[in-house]
């Protein structure tokens, strides 16, 4: 019998975000899923909700701004599990609509970083001893077209403002491509993926934006890559972005 997979994501907070809903794919296909976030009273009441419907699933509280929470998350799944097996770097933010880069703050912009690079630089630092122990250890970083210089329609060249947020996430491909030349001779895959524009508020469907199950289902693509698969890539709906 096969070895059921662990997987931790990040930044699990809300029952319309596409941390919970990759937690519910995954967790249907067969995987251990620890879901995590800051709030940890918000990360029980989701992770009870999934566990009814009979799904595999722990609640952690996990704060990526933090060395101490991070190294005591790092310890938990080593004691529960000796290993990780596949780590979604979901949590994010910063959306700017408006900040350019004569307007936004360095405040506002520093926060941004934090969270969306230096915050998943943090988590992987700390787990990657973990993930060195799984027969076929991923990393997913979840990104932005925002931080590319080729979308059409939110890129780096497409717009004038989403400065703090597209230069967060235009770093974010940066290190991944950096983790996966590193980790390569560990046999562990580093890939980002671009859910596009999801409708994870309230209206947004109105705006164009699509359902949450067509963005998760990208980055479950990623996260079950066998060990032949891609590296140092960016990725939307399985397919290769030029970034």
């Amino acid at each position: 019998m096969a070895t059921q997979k662990v997987v931790l994501i990040t930044g699990v907070s809300r029952e319309e975000g596409l941390g919970f809903e990759t937690a519910k794919q995954l967790a249907g296909a067969g995987f251990k899923v620890i879901i995590s976030a800051r709030n940890l009273a918000k990360v029980v009441a989701l992770a009870t909700k999934l566990q009814s419907a009979d799904l595999d699933v722990i609640p952690l509280g996990l704060d990526t701004l933090s060395d101490l929470s991070v190294q005591n998350a790092a310890w938990e799944i080593e004691n529960r599990f000796g290993r990780l097996d596949v780590l979604v770097n979901n949590a994010g933010g910063f959306y700017d609509t408006g900040g350019t880069a004569l307007t936004q703050t360095f405040e506002y912009t520093q926060e941004a970083l934090e969270t969306n690079l230096f915050g998943t630089w943090r988590v992987i630092k700390a787990l990657v001893p973990l993930i060195e122990k799984s027969e076929a250890g991923v990393i997913v970083n979840v990104s932005s077209g925002a931080g590319s210089f080729k979308d059409p329609d939110f890129g780096l060249n497409a717009l004038t403002d989403v400065t703090a947020y597209g230069i967060s996430k235009l770093a974010l491909n940066g290190l991944t491509i950096k983790l996966a030349k590193e980790l390569k001779p560990q046999g562990i895959l580093v890939n980002a993926v671009c859910p596009g524009f999801t409708a994870t508020y309230p209206g947004t469907e109105a705006w164009g934006a699509r359902p949450v199950t067509d963005g998760a289902s990208g980055i479950v693509w990623a996260a079950t890559l066998t060990k032949d698969g891609p590296t140092g890539g960016f990725f939307r709906d399985c397919k290769p972005l030029d970034w």
